[in-house]
């Protein structure tokens, strides 16, 4: 019972998480007339202080001591905070420009992306099922670069970017709220020094757009700090299947905002990009599944083979009074 309340949880909690992602566009228009870029370097100074306060009250801190002590991982972290900047203020250019159907795009693709950068990177062999998905999401590309008449250079920045940075905090392994702090630790300076210049410039609008306007970009560590949590509130407790699964709400959201809520143009065309990427996408949660189901029954056969073979073992064991009388 409590296992399956723990799941229930850990669902609740993965929804919260991409829910709150896929919702976040209707949150920074509310930041205008401030630029993406002071945006962003808000987001940036307000994340650590959210982040640090999280960890003061959980005390966890022994991994800063172990971090410093190791180059190769604050590299990784380092590269980590780049590729996320530019994917958050591009992020926050597009919701703000008119593009958060073609910003969509790039969360829609970049699983894509991620598989294409194993076999680059990583010599990673694919499935067939996988090597066809792979296949319908560059055709998708062409199709809506044609429609475009250009490549749509926001999705694919914003899909690289991701995906670059999932493939740098893979090689970190740590945790969600320590590795965001360490990350904003590393933007913290830079962003800090933008944001005193622009106040010094006159340009900054955190005091001049009024205490409300303050308070708004204030509240960016907490609309970065709070689906982390839940997110990793919910990786401890439902598996990975599930929240690969949960993880295309963010951009069905954000797509149907686009379109319902911002009025977008859909041109036929890029209906036609976007349903070759949704065929992508079923293909590989197809195989997924499909492979999932696989390893747990190959697993349930080797566990009835491993029972079945000690079985007569002890059989034999209770059968013979001498195998298990002591000798003295």
């Amino acid at each position: 019972m409590k296992g399956k309340n723990e799941q229930r949880a850990g669902l609740l909690y993965g929804i919260g998480a991409y829910g709150m992602w896929g919702l976040v566009p209707l949150f920074w228009p509310l930041l205008e007339p401030s630029g993406a870029v002071e945006i962003l370097a808000h987001r940036m100074v307000w994340s650590l202080g959210v982040v640090g306060i999280a960890l003061l009250v959980l005390r966890r801190w022994a991994w800063i001591g172990e971090l410093v002590r190791q180059p190769r991982r604050l590299g990784l972290i380092a590269v980590a905070a780049a590729v996320i900047s530019v994917n958050w203020g591009l992020y926050i250019w597009s919701v703000n420009n008119g593009h958060v159907v073609e910003a969509s795009l790039g969360y829609f693709i970049n699983p894509l992306v991620t598989i294409a950068m194993g076999v680059l990177l990583l010599g990673e062999r694919l499935r067939p099922a996988q090597w066809a998905a792979v296949a319908t999401g560059f055709a998708a590309v062409l199709v809506l670069a044609i429609g475009y008449g250009q490549p749509p250079w926001i999705s694919l920045v914003l899909a690289f970017s991701f995906a670059t940075y999932g493939l740098a905090k893979k090689k970190v392994n740590m945790g969600g709220l320590e590795s965001l702090a360490a990350e904003t630790a590393v933007l913290f300076v830079p962003a800090l020094g933008f944001l005193l210049w622009l106040g010094a410039s006159g340009d900054a609008t955190f005091l001049s757009g009024g205490v409300g306007h303050g308070a708004l970009l204030a509240a960016t560590g907490l609309v970065t700090a709070i689906p982390l949590v839940c997110f990793g509130a919910a990786a401890i407790r439902v598996p990975l299947s599930v929240l690969g699964l949960l993880q295309y709400l963010a951009p069905v959201f954000q797509f149907a905002l686009g379109i319902l809520y911002f009025h977008e143009a859909m041109p036929p065309e890029r209906w036609a990009g976007f349903a070759l990427v949704w065929v992508a996408l079923i293909l590989l949660t197809w195989d997924a599944l499909r492979t999932a189901r696989r390893t747990r029954a190959e697993a349930l056969r080797l566990a009835v083979r491993a029972a079945e073979a000690a079985a007569p073992a002890a059989t034999a064991s209770a059968s013979d009074p001498d195998a298990s009388t002591p000798v003295k």
